[in-house]
């Protein structure tokens, strides 16, 4: 009987650049998973299947669905406040990431009027890699 493929889920919205660098980063370090990017816009979604996701949806619904499924949640911290990223992160969004059972990776942004203290000042795509790696080793069980 083959193990149930892990399922990452990276959100992002308005460019999907962050979405983008984890998307990359998971499918050169976690190749096994099946990584679903789901944007709060057509234009992360976009950048994000770019990047090499293996499928893509768009909006508040699809938020909701991919969450359910997901192993895992990777994205910037403001996927988990309502009226984050500009407004693009709507309060049934946040409720449905903060819902699931996944695990969430979460990437510190300054940006959505959220400072997490004890985290160094970097840019948002320096802590992708760590990101990343919290899930392979969850993967590995190591």
């Amino acid at each position: 009987m083959n193990e149930k493929q892990v399922v990452v889920v990276v959100i992002d919205g308005q460019g999907g650049r962050i979405g983008k660098l984890i998307v990359e980063e998971v499918k050169k370090k976690i190749p096994e998973a099946e990584v679903i990017a789901v944007g709060t816009n057509s234009t992360a979604t976009a950048a994000m299947l770019k990047g090499g996701a293996d499928d893509g949806a768009t909006g508040e619904n699809s938020v909701i669905v991919a969450s359910r499924r997901a192993d895992f949640i990777i994205g910037p911290v403001g996927i988990l406040a309502a009226d984050s990223m500009i407004g693009e992160v709507t309060e049934k969004m946040a409720a449905a990431v903060g819902r699931s059972p996944a695990k969430k990776v979460l990437i510190p942004v300054n940006r959505c009027q959220i400072a997490i203290a004890g985290v160094e000042s970097r840019s948002p795509a320096q802590f992708v890699p760590e990101a990343v790696e919290v899930v392979r080793k969850a993967v590995l069980k190591e």
